[in-house]
């Protein structure tokens, strides 16, 4: 489990990106990191993911401080994975079996171990149709879910998500959607980040709202939006239950669908 204690970064410029903050990933299944551009969502994933290294504080794995020599990152990155907004970031062959199976084929698993990985990933992703496929012909979707099958095919326990949902239709968004509850269910730790605050709040159970490189608010989904002053401080909008919730006068609701069958009571 991640624990991050103290965190500051500053950038060569002398930005501050974060400013001794600490997070505590234990808390839930689904965290959510919510905030405007510049609040240092990405700083934090880049120091999550161990692509850069704290100016103070430190990043700790199941109670170890993390080291950034060789050895022990890619050990690390066997456990810990990132989605990139952009999939293009994450996707370095033509072929799409071959992206999936390329950091398997790094740290040396048996070619007949990645046939099945890459063949179970994909068809987790349901992408399986399009495995032999160039990767330049897919769509935006389609590459996402390639990209999540590159790290679900290494069975990393904690999957980092920036903005999964940037740039997808509705269709394509729902089955993202599925996918993250597919992986919660799995066991797997979810971190993820982006401006949709309905996606947020429909998938997330806890959520760090930052607001220029600090936390200005935590708690279970619900709580957080809850709080005005920091939705407000954050530029951040309302997901629209808690908009009826707080325009209506009517109870707070997680599902759409409880909202709806409360509606038809009525």
């Amino acid at each position: 489990m991640i624990k991050i204690e103290g965190l500051s970064y500053t950038y060569e410029d002398g930005t501050e990106a974060l400013k001794n903050q600490s997070f505590d990933f234990s808390k839930g299944d689904i965290i959510a990191i919510i905030g405007a551009n510049g609040a240092g969502k990405s700083t934090l994933f880049l120091n999550i993911m161990g692509i850069i290294k704290p100016s103070k504080g430190k990043i700790m794995f199941d109670g170890q401080g993390l080291k950034y020599n060789k050895k022990a990152l890619r050990e690390y990155r066997k456990k810990i994975g990132i989605v990139f907004q952009d999939p293009d970031k994450q996707i370095f062959y033509s072929n799409v079996f071959d992206d999936v199976a390329f950091a398997l084929r790094n740290i040396g698993i048996e070619e007949s171990e990645i046939n099945t990985r890459v063949n179970r990933a994909l068809s987790e992703v349901d992408a399986l149709e399009f495995k032999d496929k160039p990767v330049h012909f897919l769509s935006m979707g389609q590459k996402k879910r390639v990209a999540i099958a590159g790290t679900l095919a290494i069975d990393q326990d904690i999957i980092l998500f920036d903005e999964p949902t940037a740039g997808l239709d509705p269709v394509m968004t729902e089955e993202i959607i599925k996918i993250l509850f597919e992986l919660k269910a799995q066991g797997k730790k979810i971190i993820i980040s982006s401006h949709n605050m309905d996606l947020i709040y429909r998938v997330s159970d806890y959520a760090y709202i930052l607001c220029k490189g600090e936390i200005i608010s935590e708690g279970k989904t619900e709580e957080a939006f809850l709080d005005e002053d920091a939705l407000r401080r954050s530029g951040l909008n309302e997901p629209w239950l808690v908009k009826m919730h707080r325009n209506l006068n009517i109870p707070l609701f997680k599902k759409e669908e409880d909202f709806f069958e409360f509606m038809k009571k009525q």
